[in-house]
């Protein structure tokens, strides 16, 4: 095939319009749900976070940070992801069912709550040993807001498998859980079972659970029900029996004191795991979200109590501290929203002192491109003739 004159001049454009663009534009990272993207620049030092130890920077005045008995533990702003405090923050351990906050971040978006389906047996299937379970039946309707209730409320993992099963199924499920992960900025999670029962590989750290329980409160479903305290469940006698949150530091239950302002997320607990939170409160107009992954005291509620540490510091912290980094580091440019164009236009933007936007770079692209596509033609076909 021959290329006549104006299809090489246009070909030739764009090639030299395209070494423009490298010349001048910055790299920016536009990547879709799944891509394990590279670290945004922050005004926190992303790289700290991943020092082993704890971190905290604190100004003059600020409170002491507790000493904790939790293998990783992390605190941060709930609104601008700044993260005030943490311990081994992206240590990578067992997260028992505060995975579940990232299974209803992944799976409830495409299930609208009043759904009823009619349970399958073989949705029930594969459930393991020990599971908390809400009294999900074979053959019996529920609707999805039921099935949601169990996963909050109850810690169902009988729930999670109907859902799943009206998500793709097991392993898909677990497949889009790291996509959405990933997509958060949360690089520690795998995901092998999507209820957070203990399985070979399965981790997840404290601060991608902050991430997941930062991301659930942004979406008013998903924060309706990690709020609940007590639902009625349907019975097979066309009834409902109650059930009751197993957050402690929610209800109050078993002598743990509720805290004031709380708000959720999720707690959890496996054998391998041991006690797991997410928590997240509301004071002031400031709302803290804390994580707190196997305590090693040798109290019951240690779980509760650190959290409830690291909230009342949080708190007490506020504009006394630096960053030591954010929950926003690693997290990939989401696809649309204004959000997403403010990220597009940050990265978009040079790294340099001068910080010029992004129409320096599109202006200097197309005068670089449109001077060298006038040398091109001139070289390889001379002076263009007058009319």
């Amino acid at each position: 095939m021959t290329i006549g004159f104006a299809s090489r001049a246009a070909v030739s454009g764009c090639v030299l319009c395209a070494a423009g663009l490298l010349a001048l534009a910055p790299a920016a990272a536009t990547t879709g749900p799944g891509v394990d993207p590279g670290p945004r620049t922050t005004d926190a030092p992303a790289s700290l976070l991943y020092r082993p130890g704890t971190h905290v920077r604190p100004r003059a005045g600020a409170p002491e940070v507790p000493d904790l008995s939790a293998r990783s533990w992390l605190v941060a702003d709930a609104d601008t992801g700044t993260v005030l405090a943490a311990h081994d923050a992206h240590r990578k351990l067992p997260p028992a069912s505060t995975l579940k906050t990232l299974f209803a971040l992944t799976v409830m978006p495409a299930l609208p709550s009043g759904i009823r389906h009619r349970v399958d047996p073989e949705e029930l299937e594969g459930i393991g040993p020990g599971s908390s379970l809400v009294g999900v039946a074979e053959y019996r309707t529920y609707r999805v807001s039921d099935l949601w209730n169990g996963v909050f409320l109850n810690s169902g993992n009988d729930a999670v498998r109907v859902l799943a099963a009206l998500s793709g199924g097991w392993r898909v499920t677990a497949e889009r859980m790291e996509e959405k992960a990933r997509a958060l900025g949360a690089r520690d999670t795998q995901v092998r079972s999507p209820d957070g029962y203990d399985a070979p590989g399965q981790v997840s750290s404290a601060f991608d659970l902050a991430v997941f329980g930062r991301a659930g409160l942004r979406s008013p479903e998903f924060a309706e029900y990690c709020a609940r305290a007590e639902a009625a469940f349907p019975a097979g006698d066309g009834g409902s029996y109650p059930i009751v949150n197993t957050n402690r530091l929610l209800t109050g239950a078993d002598g743990v004191a509720p805290y004031r302002g709380l708000i959720g997320v999720k707690n959890g607990y496996t054998s391998h795991a041991g006690n797991t939170l997410v928590a997240a409160a509301r004071r002031d107009g400031r709302t803290l979200v804390a994580t707190v992954m196997n305590p090693r005291s040798d109290g019951g509620h240690a779980v509760y109590e650190e959290a409830r540490a690291l909230l009342d510091w949080g708190f007490g912290a506020a504009g006394r501290v630096h960053p030591v980094g954010s929950l926003d580091a690693l997290r990939s440019v989401p696809p649309g929203g204004p959000e997403a164009d403010a990220v597009a236009v940050s990265a978009f933007r040079r790294d340099d002192a001068d910080d010029r936007p992004v129409w320096w770079t599109v202006t200097g692209a197309g005068l670089l491109g449109g001077a060298s596509v006038a040398v091109y033609l001139r070289l390889r076909w001379g002076p263009v003739p007058k009319d």
